[in-house]
């Protein structure tokens, strides 16, 4: 788990990127340091962020990813993110790709994902942006999102 600092900073760097690709605060939350960053922290809606390995790895998944995912923290950071997901459809991907390379983000982002027992569900309007550091560097992506419903198991 991170300390408060690393915590803090890590969540100013989805707060600072959100804001410079969305042009509004992360989750209508003003920046006021370790407040936000325990807001963003504990808030009802999921907040995920991966680097920028070649497989990406989860860095961060606020208290709800952690419950809606079915992980621990130590689970949850060692797992490329591409496990979280279904396979998308080669459209969607393409779409998905072309928008965020086109302008930073994409705040329409549907799919199915996968907690560590197996149980899928669906989000709907998720925000999936880019990370810049505070030198403009790419610094990997993070995914925000509240609506999701769990899908009837396949038997």
């Amino acid at each position: 788990m991170m300390d408060s600092a690393q915590l803090t900073a890590h969540l100013y760097l989805l707060h600072s990127s959100f804001r410079h690709y969305v042009g509004r605060d992360l989750a209508e939350l003003k920046w006021q340091g370790e407040n936000t960053a325990l807001a963003l922290d504990t808030a009802p809606f999921v907040l995920l962020s991966h680097n920028t390995d070649a497989d990406p790895i989860f860095t961060y998944g606020n208290q709800k990813a952690l419950e809606v995912f079915e992980m621990d923290w130590e689970t949850l950071t060692q797992l490329p993110s591409r496990y979280s997901a279904e396979a998308l459809v080669r459209e969607e991907r393409e779409h998905l790709l072309q928008t965020v390379a086109r302008q930073g983000y994409i705040d329409d982002y549907a799919g199915v994902r996968i907690s560590s027992s197996g149980r899928r569900f669906l989000i709907r309007q998720a925000i999936v942006w880019n990370l810049r550091d505070a030198h403009g560097n790419y610094a990997g992506q993070a995914a925000y999102f509240d609506q999701w419903e769990y899908l009837p198991e396949n038997h």
